[in-house]
This record gives structure tokens, C-alpha cells and sequence, in this order.
């Protein structure tokens, strides 16, 4: 796993739909659930005419968490939920890369609350992405 400018990211040696497949089991097994599903190639296509490459973009929720940092903080709605993307990096290899919480979290002013929070979130979504590389 290594961390990028936006976030925590793998790379794995698997097929794209299998690597959407992994990504939405594991976070499942972290408690959070995919509330929506962009498929980023598909709708550049249908949209501009644009061709590109097998991409996803999953917004992941854990709802007691979400919950704790809404209680918060209302406005903390506008950075969630916790983005997940999964695309093709070449035939056969796959790239995940998953939101830092602390990071985007940050910028809501850092109340003790959202720290909690983002913390919590951050861990589970780490374990996510290790899980992937195991």
C-alpha cells in the first residue's frame, strides 16, 4: 500500500472487474456499503463521446461512523461518503485507491468529534486496502 496526494493506494495483478469485486467485499467486511457506483468510462462515453479506460468510482459508507461525525457536524455531509476508485492500469493489473479520511477531514476545522471519526475511518479503510494486497 502506498500513500498518494489524495489518499492510500494498491496495485494489484488481477483483472479490473475482479478488483471491483475484492474492493466492495472488503469493504463490506470493514462495515461499509457501496451507496453508489459511477462508472467513469461509461459515462464519459455516453456524455462527451470520450473513450477511457475501465473506471469506477464507489462511494463507500460505514453508517454508525457516518452518523458520529453528521452528529458533529452537519455540514461534514459535503465530504461524504468516502470515496473508493478502482480502474485498469494495464490488461490484467488493477489500481485501488481509497480517500484519506484524516486528510479530507481536516478540512472541516478538526473538532474532537470529526477526529475521532476520521481516524476510525482511516484504520478501516487501511485494513481494506491490505486486505486487497493479501
Amino acid at each position: 500500500m502506498t500513500e498518494t496526494r489524495y489518499g492510500l493506494q494498491v496495485r494489484l495483478p488481477i483483472p479490473y472487474d475482479e478488483a471491483v469485486e475484492r474492493a466492495t467485499a472488503a469493504l463490506k467486511q470493514e462495515g461499509f456499503g457501496v451507496l453508489t457506483s459511477i462508472d467513469v468510462k461509461q459515462t464519459l462515453k455516453a456524455k462527451l463521446d470520450a473513450d477511457f479506460r475501465k473506471y469506477v468510482i464507489l462511494g463507500a459508507c460505514n453508517p454508525p461512523l457516518a452518523h458520529k461525525a453528521l452528529s458533529a457536524d452537519l455540514d461534514v455531509g459535503l465530504l461524504l461518503p468516502c470515496n473508493v476508485t478502482v480502474y485498469e492500469d494495464a490488461p490484467g493489473t488493477s489500481v485501488v485507491t481509497a480517500v484519506a479520511p484524516v486528510a479530507m477531514l481536516s478540512a472541516a476545522g478538526g473538532s474532537a468529534a470529526l477526529d475521532e471519526v476520521s481516524k476510525e475511518a482511516e484504520t478501516r479503510l487501511k485494513r481494506v486496502m491490505a486486505s486487497l494486497e493479501s
